[in-house]
């Protein structure tokens, strides 16, 4: 294993396409995406912190950062997406948890969000199962899993109501629902009619109330779920539309409709974009109502010239520190802006930090005598930084792509490749300013020698090598097939070295334009070549997956990679270690001489393939670019901590090119501002005789006005005195007067007041004595009626007894008498009556029951319209029915008494009719049972001429009735 090490020390760029992809870890601290690390970044202080991604892992899809601030959680694109949380209280940002799906097939989550109180973790995945799943992740299990929608329509967050945590919301295309976890299980507790609504953000803003963006620039309020109204961006409170207007009003504006990509709520309210470039600052004014308060815009980029897409960056990510004081945001073209809410001047953002590329880099090179390193991308900007004092030193965009770059190695003059030709500029004091064009198209690739005397330019397939002094072209190398490319120089200069897409790696000589060596390998596409240290060896990587090490047009040993290609390689001054970039964005350190076997270590770094790498003329840090836009600066170390050796000792400098112009404005402005100093200090020291000269004077008179102030009080008091002597008889006279004349005038109000008092008395008792008179009026007349009610009453009362005495009187004497004239008919009559009279109380209760429900029912229905003039009649009917109760309970126990008289009378008749059975039974000669149990007829045998007749209750003779007799019981 090598001993020499990279470790990562710094890195420029913004990963794009996460969602959430910047937060706030404390006041000074925020965290994003980039490369394949997320990264922990002091603005104060300017050091970073990596959290190193998954390596297997495809890329980031979300992040998102817990309440507490302490864990942080990332999600990763791959066969079976994973989301890992990482303890950011933890140095090295300790992995805490790796969670998955289980058993289902998941390739990514789009959104991913922590419970408020840190417990739960909710995902969503992707297209076309839109599912949620909740972890409880401490435990790493999963808890619950729900599809949001069964249609095509995409999902595009999920949040938890931060004042529950069991309560989650998901937003998307037509798509705003309200879930709850219960019972072990994700559950719908309220669906939004919201089909033709598009909705990109959303946010609490209470227990109760969400607020979301729109596509076309709409704020819309949910409560409970449902839609209530409409924020207007111009008017001071929330218009109270009516959601029905709300959901009819769903007519696309147009494309130039700015639209609200993130929102954000806060303690004061909220902020949301508004368009590109453009964050507009809400807060509550009452409990329904907001107000639009600040707009902030991200200004022109200082850096860049009039050529800017700066004010055209469509916000992805809103965040806020935790004391509120700073807001930071993120945008789809990789750069992080903020600014602080505590100043009261107008807002706009500044970067965070500094620019960074929004497009792959194509072009990385360095310089000896300053720490600059140059990047060129496809976003059309030529960057210098400085990777010892970690800033960015220029920056300056162009109309077309720039495909390569090569430093000077004095660090004063810059080549860059576009496709029309290649310039050669001068790296000004705030400026790239242009000073030769070559005929040279789309040149991918250039490099300055190490003399800084000559440089090469690849075009198409034939290296031109141009004289720095004279600007002529001195060689053209001809000999690849394809493309060239990359080519290093050696470090004597006297040869080049390059490598093509047609497989070949040549060696020339740059005095007669040679070629020295080849290595032809048709197989394979070169990607990188770089000489040895000692410049004896070629060193290559291409398709092949494969290094290699050619000397004398052989190679002398291949190093297999795994299944990852090498891209780019650099190769350390000290010969001790190469470094490669792989086409998954991964570094390896080989240590040299090469290993015969499978030995290096790899480490996480960029999240696309490895463009270019240089390692610095001092062997102290390593520089990669890669196609996610990134410039990552590693530290080069052993394993013990420490740099690495070299020989040469590099002294940079400090000198700086500016032009006459710029210099004669610098020296005009800085004799303007001498001058303006020193007319400064003239018009301060002559401010400063004058004010000794008005403080002398203004003393002086000062002490005269003193000196008659005293003067005049002395004269003053002499007056005084003699005045106080003649007048002080006068005022003692005028006094006395004036105190007896009070006297009266006060005496005669009190006695007009005394003889008001003597009325008012009066007229109290008299109307005191009117009111008693009243009171015991309005008492007798109350007692009056009171009587003559009661009597009323009882007069009635009495009636209806008496009525009621009679009624039953009466029934009970035809009773008694239909009984004694046919006992034995009315028997079963009896029976049947007193069994129908039961069903009759029965039905008259039901009747009357039912009769008073109508009449309640009815009066119900007409109480609503006159509730005030029915009242007293409900109390009336409920005294009737109490009283047709009673007269109920008094019936039914008179049918009690006569059911008791009854059974009298039908004991008295079984008796009766036994005695004649028995006397029947012995003049027939037959049993008394079967008479009694059994119905006969008149048998033929009989001789008695007599028999006797249950119906007519007497004996007749046999003649007198049929032959068959029937004895019933």
């Amino acid at each position: 294993m090598s001993f020499v090490v990279a470790q990562s020390h710094f890195i420029f760029g913004v990963r794009t396409g996460v969602r959430n992809n910047l937060c706030f870890f404390d006041e000074q601290t925020v965290v994003f995406p980039s490369g394949n690390s997320c990264v922990c970044f002091n603005t104060v202080q300017r050091w970073q912190r990596f959290i190193s991604g998954s390596e297997r892992s495809q890329g980031m899809r979300a992040m998102t950062i817990s309440s507490n601030r302490r864990y942080l959680a990332v999600s990763d694109y791959g066969e079976r997406a994973t989301v890992t949380v990482f303890d950011l209280q933890h140095e090295q940002g300790r992995k805490r948890k790796v969670l998955s799906a289980g058993d289902m097939s998941v390739q990514e989550f789009i959104c991913i969000a922590f419970s408020p109180d840190s417990k739960y973790l909710i995902g969503l995945t992707g297209s076309p199962e839109w599912m949620l799943i909740l972890w409880l992740w401490e435990k790493h299990k999963l808890l619950a899993t729900l599809k949001t929608t069964n249609t095509n329509n995409p999902v595009t967050q999920v949040s938890f109501n931060p004042y529950n945590n069991t309560q989650l919301c998901v937003s998307g295309t037509g798509v705003f629902k309200l879930f709850r976890y219960s019972e072990g299980a994700l559950k719908p507790s309220s669906v939004a009619k919201v089909e033709s609504i598009n909705f990109l953000c959303h946010t609490w803003m209470s227990e109760h109330r969400v607020i979301a963006g729109t596509d076309t620039g709409r704020l819309l309020v949910f409560e409970s779920g449902d839609l209530r109204r409409e924020i207007s961006m111009t008017c001071v409170q929330g218009q109270q539309l009516e959601v029905k207007k709300i959901k009819d009003a769903n007519v696309n504006e147009g494309p130039s409709v700015p639209s609200i990509t993130a929102i954000l709520s806060y303690s004061k309210g909220f902020a949301c974009s508004r368009g590109p470039g453009t964050v507009f600052l809400f807060v509550q004014t009452d409990e329904n109502g907001y107000r639009k308060a600040r707009e902030i815009k991200i200004p022109l980029d200082a850096y860049c010239s009039g050529v800017t897409l700066a004010e055209y960056q469509q916000i992805d990510t809103i965040c806020i520190s935790p004391a509120e004081e700073t807001l930071a945001i993120s945008t789809n073209r990789g750069q992080l802006y903020s600014v602080s809410l505590s100043s009261e001047d107008k807002l706009h953002f500044e970067f965070l930090s500094q620019s960074f590329h929004s497009s792959s880099i194509t072009g990385l090179s360095i310089c000896i005598r300053k720490p600059l390193v140059a990047t060129c991308s496809l976003d059309r900007s030529v960057r210098i930084w400085n990777y010892e004092t970690k800033v960015l030193e220029l920056c300056k965009e162009f109309q077309e792509e720039a495909y390569s770059v090569a430093l000077h190695p004095t660090g004063l003059f810059i080549l860059v490749g576009f496709s029309d030709r290649l310039r050669l500029m001068n790296l000004l004091i705030d400026d790239i300013h242009t000073f030769k064009e070559f005929t040279v198209r789309s040149c991918r690739e250039c490099a300055f020698s190490n003399g800084g005397h000559m440089f090469a330019a690849v075009n198409g397939n034939i290296i031109q090598i141009y004289s720095v002094t004279s600007f002529d072209n001195i060689l053209n190398l001809k000999g690849h097939n394809g493309k060239v490319c990359r080519i290093e120089w050696s470090l004597d200069d006297s040869r080049v070295v390059s490598c093509g897409v047609d497989g070949a790696v040549y060696e020339w000589n740059t005095q007669s334009g040679k070629r020295e060596s080849e290595c032809v390998l048709k197989s394979c596409s070169y990607t990188g070549v770089a000489f040895s240290s000692d410049c004896k060896t070629i060193l290559a990587v291409g398709t092949d997956l494969t290094l290699k090490e050619i000397q004398d047009c052989q190679v002398l040993r291949e190093v297999p990679a795994d299944e990852t290609a090498h891209t780019a390689l650099a190769v350390s001054h000290s010969g001790r270690v190469v470094f490669t970039g792989t086409s998954s964005g991964t570094v390896r350190a080989i240590k040299y001489p090469l290993p015969i076997q499978k030995e290096w270590m790899t480490y996480q770094a960029h999240s696309g393939p490895v463009t270019k790498m240089a390692i610095t003329y001092d062997d102290q840090f390593l520089l990669t670019v890669s196609e996610d836009g990134c410039l990552l600066i590693w530290k080069i170390i052993d394993k013990e901590g420490r740099g690495l050796k070299i020989n040469k000792h590099i002294v940079h400098t400090e000198e700086i090119l500016i032009t006459r112009s710029d210099l004669e404005e610098k020296v005009s402005k800085m004799r303007l501002e001498e001058l303006q100093m020193e007319n400064e200090y003239q018009l301060r020291l002559k401010d400063m005789n004058y004010n000794e000269k008005l403080r002398e004077l203004s003393d002086n008179f000062v002490q005269q006005i003193e000196s008659l102030k005293t003067s005049q009080q002395v004269c003053l008091c002499y007056t005084r005195e003699c005045e106080n002597q003649q007048n002080s008889a006068e005022l003692i006279m005028k006094h006395s007067k004036e105190l007896k004349d009070l006297e009266l005038s006060y005496s005669q109000k009190l006695i007009v007041e005394h003889e008001k008092y003597q009325d008012l008395q009066q007229k109290h008792q008299r109307m005191q004595e009117d009111y008693e008179k009243q009171l015991k009026f309005a008492e007798d007349r109350k007692i009056q009626a009171v009587e003559e009610l009661t009597k009323m009453y009882e007069a009635k009362l009495q009636e209806k007894a008496e009525l009621l005495a009679q009624v039953s009187n009466k029934e009970q004497e035809e009773e008694v008498v239909q009984a004694e004239e046919d006992e034995e008919r009315k028997i079963l009559d009896i029976s049947s009556v007193s069994r129908l009279s039961a069903h009759i109380s029965c039905c008259s209760l039901c009747v009357s029951s039912l009769v008073g429900w109508t009449l309640v029912c009815s009066q119900f229905i007409s109480l609503q319209k006159q509730i005030d003039d029915r009242s007293a009649d409900i109390n009336k009917l409920k005294q009737e029915r109490q009283r047709l109760l009673g007269l109920i309970r008094s019936l039914e126990s008179d049918i009690e008494d006569l059911k008791r008289q009854i059974s009298g009378h039908e004991k008295t008749s079984q008796d009766k009719v036994t005695e004649i059975r028995v006397v029947i039974s012995l003049s027939t000669k037959r049993p008394l049972s079967r008479i009694l149990n059994t119905r006969f007829s008149w048998p033929s045998s009989m001789h008695s001429s007599w028999c006797y007749s249950f119906t007519q209750t007497t004996w007749i003779h046999k003649s007198m009735i049929n032959r068959t007799v029937e004895f019933e019981l």
